[in-house]
């Protein structure tokens, strides 16, 4: 695993984006490079094994983060390595509570998630297991001002935003998530309807990562939609002003 990540680093490094991951990976770290302040407040949903948290620590170092992440063991090794540096939560965040069925796909964990989507593997070991759901809005104290989330939970970004409405409202952060043919299909969620929310409930405005760094204007409704049906694209960042004023 350590070389496979000095690998990436070292493709990030040289901006040698062989696959369209490798290129969000990138991309992601600059956005955070300019968007985040030593004393920024931060939440990673879907946090995984904790490298974009890493990212959020060593930028924010003064800053108070959360880590969600509903994999029994990746919460474990998040609560024991990051407790010092962020509150860590077993929960699948969506736009309600309760418990849920989540698919724990044991030879490709990062394709996990509430919903069965397709999968870019092959014969995915899927285990099926209880986990909690929340809301964003229920667990992120009333006191933190949030400066920054992302979001990747394999197609349920949609109702992760809506449970997160009023968190959102109040704080306009910046929002790098995922959406995308292949995942966000799998929970009903057209298009449209995650552009409308995002620029008309939350008072964002959307676009590329890339265009976001080269202070593009943001995208229009055709714009993200033809993103979604080509599948060319499905990394997005929202954020307060018609353009990138960071």
């Amino acid at each position: 695993m350590e070389i496979k990540n000095l690998v990436r680093s070292t493709l990030n490094l040289f901006h040698l984006d062989l696959t369209k991951n490798l290129e969000y990976d990138r991309l992601t770290k600059a956005v955070l490079k300019r968007v985040i302040k030593r004393n920024s407040n931060c939440i990673d949903v879907g946090c995984h094994k904790g490298e974009i948290l890493d990212l959020m620590i060593k930028f924010a170092p003064e800053g108070f983060h959360y880590a969600i992440e509903p994999i029994p063991d990746f919460f474990e090794y998040l609560k024991n390595n990051y407790a010092h540096h962020a509150e860590v939560f077993p929960y699948a965040l969506a736009d309600k509570t309760g418990t849920t069925t989540f698919n724990y796909v044991k030879n490709a964990p990062a394709y996990s998630g509430i919903k069965q989507r397709k999968y870019d593997t092959t014969a995915p070991e899927i285990e099926k297991i209880e986990v909690e759901m929340q809301t964003l809005d229920n667990i992120i104290r009333e006191d933190t001002h949030i400066d920054f989330i992302k979001i990747d939970v394999e197609g349920g970004e949609f109702g992760v935003l809506k449970g997160g409405l009023e968190v959102i409202k109040r704080d306009k952060p910046v929002i790098i998530f995922e959406y995308g043919l292949g995942a966000s299909d799998y929970y009903g969620t057209l298009p449209a309807n995650m552009y409308e929310f995002v620029v008309n409930d939350l008072g964002l405005h959307i676009s590329l990562l890339k265009s976001f760094l080269n202070n593009d204007l943001s995208l229009s409704l055709k714009e993200f939609e033809e993103c979604y049906k080509s599948n060319k694209e499905y990394y997005f960042i929202a954020y307060p002003g018609a353009e990138s004023s960071f």
